[in-house]
C-alpha cells in the first residue's frame, strides 16, 4: 500500500513538473517572439516605420471619411509612436524571458513559490496583450481606421499575437492542486 501511495505521489509530482516546464516553455516562446519582433523593427526600422506612418496619417483610408480629423501627419510623432511600440515589444520579451527563467527555476518548488515566480511572465504577457490589442486593434484599427486600408491593415496579425499571449496567460494561471503539492513535499 505504501509503494502504491509513493508511486501515485511520484506520478503527481511528475505531471506537475511537466506542466510547469510547459508553462515555462510557452512563456519563453513569447519572449523569443516579442524580442525578435523588437529586434527586427530596430534592424529594419524603415519597413515597419512606414506602416506606423501610413496608419497614423490615415492616407490610405476611405476617401472623404468623416474621421480624418484624427490623422497625425507629424513625422516626429510617427517616430515617437514607433519608439513606444518597439519599447513595448522589447519589454514584453524581457519580462517574459525573466518570467520563464524564474518559473523554470521554481518548477520543483511548492505551489506558492511557483505562483510567485509567474509575476514577470504575467507582466510581460499583459504588456504584449496591451500593445497588440489596445495599441493595434483599438487605437490603430478603430481610432486611426486601419481597417479601411487595403495595404496597411495589421488587424489580423495583431489579433493573432494578442490571442496567443492571452491563451498563454490563461494557461499560465490555471490552478494547480495544492493538495498534491503538499503530499509530494510530505512524501
Amino acid at each position: 500500500m505504501g509503494s502504491l501511495r509513493s508511486g501515485t505521489l511520484l506520478a503527481i509530482h511528475f505531471c506537475m513538473n511537466v506542466t510547469r516546464i510547459i508553462k515555462s516553455l510557452l512563456v519563453a516562446s513569447v519572449a523569443l517572439f516579442a524580442s525578435l519582433v523588437a529586434l527586427n523593427n530596430i534592424i529594419d526600422y524603415g519597413s515597419n516605420f512606414q506602416f506606423v506612418q501610413r496608419v497614423l496619417s490615415m492616407d490610405t483610408t476611405f476617401p472623404d471619411n468623416q474621421l480624418m480629423y484624427r490623422a497625425i501627419t507629424s513625422e516626429t510623432i510617427h517616430h515617437a509612436a514607433y519608439a513606444v511600440i518597439i519599447a513595448m515589444e522589447a519589454l514584453t520579451g524581457l519580462l517574459c524571458a525573466i518570467g520563464a527563467v524564474q518559473m523554470f527555476n521554481s518548477r520543483n518548488a511548492g505551489a506558492a513559490r511557483f505562483r510567485a515566480a509567474r509575476l514577470f511572465a504575467t507582466l510581460g504577457l499583459t504588456c504584449g496583450i496591451v500593445l497588440w490589442s489596445t495599441g493595434f486593434l483599438a487605437v490603430g484599427a478603430e481610432w486611426f481606421l486601419m481597417w479601411q486600408s487595403a495595404q496597411w491593415n495589421g488587424q489580423e496579425a495583431a489579433f493573432r499575437f494578442a490571442m496567443v499571449l492571452f491563451a498563454t496567460l490563461i494557461f499560465l494561471h490555471q490552478a494547480e492542486s495544492d493538495t498534491a503539492d503538499s503530499q509530494v513535499q510530505e512524501g
